[in-house]
Protein backbone atom coordinates (compact mmCIF):
# COMPACT_ATOMS: atom_id res chain seq x y z
CA UNK A 1 0.00 0.00 0.00
CA UNK A 2 0.98 3.67 -1.03
CA UNK A 3 0.06 6.68 0.05
CA UNK A 4 1.46 8.92 -3.35
CA UNK A 5 -0.44 5.93 -5.34
CA UNK A 6 -2.95 8.61 -6.48
CA UNK A 7 -1.70 12.21 -6.25
CA UNK A 8 -4.82 14.42 -6.46
CA UNK A 9 -6.52 15.84 -3.42
CA UNK A 10 -4.52 15.13 -0.85
CA UNK A 11 -5.58 16.71 2.46
CA UNK A 12 -3.90 19.46 4.23
CA UNK A 13 -4.11 17.45 7.62
CA UNK A 14 -5.18 14.25 9.29
CA UNK A 15 -9.05 13.78 9.02
CA UNK A 16 -10.45 12.11 12.60
CA UNK A 17 -12.16 9.07 12.30
CA UNK A 18 -15.28 9.93 14.24
CA UNK A 19 -17.41 6.80 15.90
CA UNK A 20 -20.58 6.74 14.64
CA UNK A 21 -23.06 4.18 15.13
CA UNK A 22 -23.74 3.18 11.55
CA UNK A 23 -20.44 2.39 11.25
CA UNK A 24 -19.79 -0.33 13.04
CA UNK A 25 -15.79 -0.23 13.47
CA UNK A 26 -15.19 3.15 13.53
CA UNK A 27 -15.31 3.43 17.21
CA UNK A 28 -12.40 -0.16 16.97
CA UNK A 29 -10.37 2.44 14.85
CA UNK A 30 -10.39 5.42 16.37
CA UNK A 31 -9.29 3.09 19.72
CA UNK A 32 -6.79 0.80 16.84
CA UNK A 33 -5.27 4.05 15.66
CA UNK A 34 -4.12 5.88 18.45
CA UNK A 35 -1.50 2.06 19.30
CA UNK A 36 1.94 3.51 18.56
CA UNK A 37 2.04 0.71 15.82
CA UNK A 38 -0.31 2.82 14.01
CA UNK A 39 0.80 6.24 14.57
CA UNK A 40 4.52 4.63 12.89
CA UNK A 41 2.57 3.79 10.06
CA UNK A 42 1.51 7.49 9.52
CA UNK A 43 4.99 8.53 10.19
CA UNK A 44 5.87 6.53 7.19
CA UNK A 45 4.00 8.22 4.96
CA UNK A 46 6.39 9.86 1.95
CA UNK A 47 8.84 7.15 2.09
CA UNK A 48 9.52 5.89 -1.31
CA UNK A 49 8.77 2.43 -0.03
CA UNK A 50 7.63 0.68 3.50
CA UNK A 51 7.19 -2.81 4.08
CA UNK A 52 4.80 -3.87 6.93
CA UNK A 53 4.64 -7.32 7.99
CA UNK A 54 1.13 -8.26 10.47
CA UNK A 55 -1.75 -10.61 10.37
CA UNK A 56 -4.41 -10.73 7.75
CA UNK A 57 -6.73 -8.39 9.83
CA UNK A 58 -4.78 -5.25 10.29
CA UNK A 59 -4.88 -4.52 6.97
CA UNK A 60 -7.77 -2.24 7.10
CA UNK A 61 -6.72 -0.69 9.93
CA UNK A 62 -3.46 0.41 8.20
CA UNK A 63 -5.41 1.42 5.44
CA UNK A 64 -7.29 4.36 7.58
CA UNK A 65 -4.12 4.91 9.70
CA UNK A 66 -2.81 6.33 5.93
CA UNK A 67 -6.00 7.56 4.83
CA UNK A 68 -6.04 9.67 7.81
CA UNK A 69 -3.48 11.83 6.01
CA UNK A 70 -3.41 11.53 1.67
CA UNK A 71 -5.76 9.77 -0.64
CA UNK A 72 -4.85 5.76 -1.00
CA UNK A 73 -4.76 2.68 -3.45
CA UNK A 74 -4.99 -0.27 -2.22
CA UNK A 75 -4.02 -3.43 -4.69
CA UNK A 76 -5.34 -6.36 -3.70
CA UNK A 77 -4.41 -10.14 -5.17
CA UNK A 78 -8.21 -11.54 -5.91
CA UNK A 79 -11.74 -10.23 -6.65
CA UNK A 80 -12.74 -11.31 -3.22
CA UNK A 81 -10.04 -9.77 -0.96
CA UNK A 82 -10.77 -6.13 -3.06
CA UNK A 83 -14.63 -6.74 -1.65
CA UNK A 84 -13.98 -8.01 1.76
CA UNK A 85 -11.60 -4.73 2.40
CA UNK A 86 -13.94 -2.61 0.95
CA UNK A 87 -17.07 -3.30 3.13
CA UNK A 88 -14.43 -3.34 6.27
CA UNK A 89 -13.16 0.27 5.05
CA UNK A 90 -16.70 1.45 4.37
CA UNK A 91 -17.99 0.36 7.74
CA UNK A 92 -14.76 2.46 9.73
CA UNK A 93 -14.90 5.35 7.13
CA UNK A 94 -18.04 5.74 5.42
CA UNK A 95 -18.39 7.04 1.89
CA UNK A 96 -15.28 8.01 1.25
CA UNK A 97 -14.56 4.25 0.12
CA UNK A 98 -14.58 2.72 -3.49
CA UNK A 99 -14.19 -0.42 -5.25
CA UNK A 100 -12.73 -0.36 -8.63
CA UNK A 101 -14.07 -3.34 -10.20
CA UNK A 102 -12.23 -5.43 -13.05
CA UNK A 103 -13.81 -6.54 -15.83
CA UNK A 104 -15.41 -10.12 -15.81
CA UNK A 105 -14.07 -10.69 -18.79
CA UNK A 106 -10.74 -11.67 -20.12
CA UNK A 107 -9.34 -9.42 -23.20
CA UNK A 108 -9.16 -12.26 -25.75
CA UNK A 109 -13.04 -13.09 -25.20
CA UNK A 110 -15.39 -11.48 -27.64
CA UNK A 111 -17.76 -10.90 -24.71
CA UNK A 112 -18.07 -7.12 -23.24
CA UNK A 113 -18.13 -6.51 -19.38
CA UNK A 114 -21.40 -5.88 -17.87
CA UNK A 115 -22.80 -2.53 -17.44
CA UNK A 116 -22.96 -3.12 -13.90
CA UNK A 117 -19.18 -3.06 -13.85
CA UNK A 118 -18.55 -0.47 -16.04
CA UNK A 119 -20.51 2.01 -14.15
CA UNK A 120 -19.04 1.14 -11.13
CA UNK A 121 -15.74 2.18 -12.56
CA UNK A 122 -16.65 5.41 -14.26
CA UNK A 123 -18.25 6.39 -10.95
CA UNK A 124 -14.81 5.81 -9.76
CA UNK A 125 -13.31 7.90 -12.34
CA UNK A 126 -15.75 10.44 -12.79
CA UNK A 127 -15.44 11.12 -8.79
CA UNK A 128 -11.32 10.90 -9.14
CA UNK A 129 -11.97 13.65 -11.82
CA UNK A 130 -14.39 15.46 -10.12
CA UNK A 131 -13.88 15.71 -6.41
CA UNK A 132 -15.77 18.98 -5.57
CA UNK A 133 -19.44 17.42 -7.07
CA UNK A 134 -21.80 16.75 -4.63
CA UNK A 135 -24.07 14.45 -7.03
CA UNK A 136 -21.24 11.98 -6.66
CA UNK A 137 -21.22 11.85 -2.54
CA UNK A 138 -17.99 12.36 -0.52
CA UNK A 139 -14.89 12.81 -1.98
CA UNK A 140 -12.50 9.49 -2.10
CA UNK A 141 -10.25 9.09 0.19
CA UNK A 142 -9.18 5.09 -0.52
CA UNK A 143 -9.81 3.33 -3.28
CA UNK A 144 -9.72 -0.67 -3.01
CA UNK A 145 -8.94 -2.62 -6.65
CA UNK A 146 -7.27 -5.72 -7.75
CA UNK A 147 -3.89 -6.56 -10.08
CA UNK A 148 -5.80 -7.71 -12.93
CA UNK A 149 -8.07 -4.37 -12.90
CA UNK A 150 -4.56 -2.15 -13.30
CA UNK A 151 -3.72 -4.10 -15.95
CA UNK A 152 -6.46 -4.07 -18.26
CA UNK A 153 -6.24 -1.45 -21.18
CA UNK A 154 -8.58 1.54 -20.72
CA UNK A 155 -9.33 4.46 -22.65
CA UNK A 156 -7.96 7.78 -21.75
CA UNK A 157 -10.38 10.92 -20.67
CA UNK A 158 -13.12 8.37 -19.00
CA UNK A 159 -13.41 10.43 -16.04
CA UNK A 160 -14.14 13.50 -17.95
CA UNK A 161 -17.09 11.90 -19.94
CA UNK A 162 -20.03 14.20 -18.92
CA UNK A 163 -23.04 11.45 -17.82
CA UNK A 164 -26.78 11.87 -18.35
CA UNK A 165 -28.27 13.71 -15.47
CA UNK A 166 -31.84 13.96 -14.91
CA UNK A 167 -33.79 16.46 -11.89
CA UNK A 168 -37.36 17.38 -11.73
CA UNK A 169 -37.55 20.41 -13.93
CA UNK A 170 -34.65 20.42 -16.29
CA UNK A 171 -35.23 21.11 -19.39
CA UNK A 172 -34.34 18.49 -22.38
CA UNK A 173 -34.29 17.75 -25.62
CA UNK A 174 -36.11 14.23 -25.63
CA UNK A 175 -35.35 12.90 -28.94
CA UNK A 176 -31.77 14.00 -28.23
CA UNK A 177 -31.83 12.46 -24.73
CA UNK A 178 -32.52 8.94 -26.31
CA UNK A 179 -29.53 9.31 -29.18
CA UNK A 180 -27.72 10.29 -25.89
CA UNK A 181 -28.12 7.00 -23.89
CA UNK A 182 -27.84 5.14 -27.52
CA UNK A 183 -24.26 6.45 -28.09
CA UNK A 184 -23.54 5.52 -24.41
CA UNK A 185 -24.58 1.68 -25.17
CA UNK A 186 -28.10 1.58 -23.23
CA UNK A 187 -30.30 -0.71 -25.04
CA UNK A 188 -33.31 0.14 -25.90
CA UNK A 189 -36.16 -2.45 -25.13
CA UNK A 190 -40.27 -2.82 -24.67
CA UNK A 191 -39.82 -2.98 -20.97
CA UNK A 192 -36.61 -2.70 -18.77
CA UNK A 193 -35.46 -5.46 -16.70
CA UNK A 194 -32.10 -5.11 -16.00
CA UNK A 195 -28.78 -2.12 -15.73
CA UNK A 196 -27.71 -0.75 -18.79
CA UNK A 197 -31.28 -0.81 -20.41
CA UNK A 198 -34.35 2.09 -21.65
CA UNK A 199 -37.90 2.04 -22.91
CA UNK A 200 -39.96 4.77 -24.28
CA UNK A 201 -43.54 4.95 -24.09
CA UNK A 202 -44.97 8.69 -25.43
CA UNK A 203 -43.78 10.92 -23.23
CA UNK A 204 -42.14 8.29 -20.99
CA UNK A 205 -38.60 7.05 -20.25
CA UNK A 206 -38.09 3.86 -18.25
CA UNK A 207 -34.23 4.03 -17.34
CA UNK A 208 -32.10 2.05 -15.29
CA UNK A 209 -28.67 3.13 -14.80
CA UNK A 210 -25.58 1.03 -14.13
CA UNK A 211 -25.17 2.22 -10.69
CA UNK A 212 -28.78 2.65 -9.95
CA UNK A 213 -30.36 0.05 -7.39
CA UNK A 214 -33.76 0.28 -9.26
CA UNK A 215 -34.80 1.45 -12.64
CA UNK A 216 -36.25 4.91 -12.58
CA UNK A 217 -39.96 6.29 -14.65
CA UNK A 218 -39.17 9.70 -16.00
CA UNK A 219 -41.90 11.47 -17.06
CA UNK A 220 -42.17 14.54 -19.62
CA UNK A 221 -44.15 17.57 -20.59
CA UNK A 222 -42.62 18.45 -23.60
CA UNK A 223 -39.23 18.86 -23.05
CA UNK A 224 -39.68 19.69 -18.98
CA UNK A 225 -39.22 16.66 -16.71
CA UNK A 226 -41.95 16.44 -14.23
CA UNK A 227 -41.33 13.55 -12.10
CA UNK A 228 -39.24 10.72 -11.18
CA UNK A 229 -40.45 7.86 -9.66
CA UNK A 230 -38.38 4.25 -8.88
CA UNK A 231 -39.81 1.24 -10.15
CA UNK A 232 -39.69 -2.30 -9.56
CA UNK A 233 -38.57 -4.68 -12.44
CA UNK A 234 -40.82 -7.35 -11.36
CA UNK A 235 -44.34 -5.87 -11.44
CA UNK A 236 -42.87 -2.20 -12.57
CA UNK A 237 -45.15 -0.97 -10.46
CA UNK A 238 -43.59 2.62 -8.48
CA UNK A 239 -42.29 2.46 -5.13
CA UNK A 240 -43.35 4.90 -3.27
CA UNK A 241 -40.39 4.19 -0.28
CA UNK A 242 -37.65 5.00 -2.86
CA UNK A 243 -37.64 8.90 -3.56
CA UNK A 244 -35.85 9.87 -6.11
CA UNK A 245 -34.60 13.55 -6.45
CA UNK A 246 -31.56 13.14 -9.02
CA UNK A 247 -30.40 10.12 -11.81
CA UNK A 248 -27.07 9.93 -12.63
CA UNK A 249 -26.71 7.76 -16.23
CA UNK A 250 -23.18 6.84 -16.88
CA UNK A 251 -22.07 4.83 -19.88
CA UNK A 252 -22.85 1.40 -20.11
CA UNK A 253 -19.11 0.83 -22.25
CA UNK A 254 -15.93 1.83 -22.00
CA UNK A 255 -15.32 2.34 -25.55
CA UNK A 256 -17.63 5.22 -26.91
CA UNK A 257 -18.24 4.76 -30.98
CA UNK A 258 -17.48 8.47 -31.60
CA UNK A 259 -16.53 9.73 -34.44
CA UNK A 260 -13.02 9.47 -34.47
CA UNK A 261 -13.47 5.82 -33.26
CA UNK A 262 -15.69 4.94 -36.14
CA UNK A 263 -12.90 6.56 -38.90
CA UNK A 264 -10.55 4.53 -37.02
CA UNK A 265 -12.23 0.96 -37.61
CA UNK A 266 -13.01 1.61 -41.22
CA UNK A 267 -8.81 2.47 -41.79
CA UNK A 268 -8.33 -1.32 -39.18
CA UNK A 269 -10.49 -2.91 -41.26
CA UNK A 270 -9.33 -2.31 -45.00
CA UNK A 271 -5.34 -2.52 -43.09
CA UNK A 272 -6.76 -6.01 -41.92
CA UNK A 273 -8.65 -6.96 -45.03
CA UNK A 274 -7.59 -11.05 -44.63
CA UNK A 275 -9.27 -11.78 -41.10
CA UNK A 276 -12.98 -11.93 -41.45
CA UNK A 277 -13.98 -12.05 -38.22
CA UNK A 278 -12.37 -8.74 -37.55
CA UNK A 279 -13.10 -6.68 -40.65
CA UNK A 280 -16.47 -7.65 -39.93
CA UNK A 281 -16.48 -6.51 -36.17
CA UNK A 282 -14.63 -3.46 -37.09
CA UNK A 283 -17.46 -2.43 -40.51
CA UNK A 284 -20.15 -2.76 -37.57
CA UNK A 285 -17.92 -0.30 -35.53
CA UNK A 286 -17.59 2.09 -38.24
CA UNK A 287 -21.17 2.24 -39.07
CA UNK A 288 -21.56 2.94 -34.92
CA UNK A 289 -23.37 -0.03 -34.37
CA UNK A 290 -22.00 -1.63 -31.04
CA UNK A 291 -20.63 -4.99 -31.21
CA UNK A 292 -19.94 -7.71 -27.98
CA UNK A 293 -16.36 -7.85 -26.99
CA UNK A 294 -15.00 -4.48 -29.26
CA UNK A 295 -13.38 -3.64 -25.46
CA UNK A 296 -10.76 -6.02 -26.79
CA UNK A 297 -9.74 -3.49 -29.55
CA UNK A 298 -9.61 -0.46 -27.23
CA UNK A 299 -5.18 -0.73 -27.45
CA UNK A 300 -6.22 -0.53 -31.43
Amino acid sequence: MSSDSLPAMTTSGPAPIVPDAALHLSGVASVALTDASMVAVADAIGTAEHTLIGPHSVRPFVAAAIAQHTQLLIVTATGREADDLTSELTQILGGGVAMFPSWETLPHERLSPSADTVGKRLDVLRRLARPGDSDYGDPLRVIVTTVRSLVQPMAPGLGEIEPVTLKVGLDLDFDGLIHRLVEFGYLRVDMVGKRGEFAVRGGILDLFSPTADHPVRVEFWGDEITELRAFAVSDQRSLPDHEVDLVIAPPCRELLLTQEVRDRAAVLAADNAGDTALVEMLDKLSAGVPVEGMEALLPL
